[in-house]
């Protein structure tokens, strides 16, 4: 069989494989348009916590909290709009991939403090040099 009746046989309702190849591509990577949302969303959830802070509007403790969660927020627009992972990337592997780091960052956060409570909460005080001697 010759190249082009080899190449014509295998191509997909009049759709060569480069047609299907640069389809595939160009769904992997984002359009303009996503990169934009992306960009904007990433402003705004960088703004309001700068806000929040610059005027102190709100308590130490809740301004903590809220920068907390526009950060959760913002690293979920990254990886939506910038990193592209959905639940078909890869087969679903990058999902995964993204379960188990949390996992694994979760246990670690929580370890360390739970390890640098208890080190504070148990240690002796230790004494004012300047009152020694």
């Amino acid at each position: 069989m010759s190249a082009d009746l080899h190449h014509a046989a295998h191509d997909h309702a009049g759709h060569g494989h480069d047609d299907h190849d640069a389809h595939l591509h160009e769904e992997s990577h984002g359009s303009y348009k996503s990169y934009a949302i992306g960009f904007g969303l990433s402003v705004i959830l960088t703004a309001i916590p700068f806000w929040l802070v610059m005027t102190r509007t709100l308590t130490n403790q809740a301004t903590a909290l809220i920068i907390m969660a526009f950060a959760a927020v913002q690293m979920v627009v990254h990886m939506i709009f910038f990193l592209h992972m959905n639940r078909r990337a890869e087969g679903g592997w990058s999902m995964m991939a993204l379960i188990f780091t949390i996992v694994i960052v979760g246990i670690a956060l929580s370890g360390s403090l739970w390890v640098m409570y208890h080190m504070n909460a148990n240690m002796m005080p230790t004494q004012d040099m300047s009152q020694m001697g």
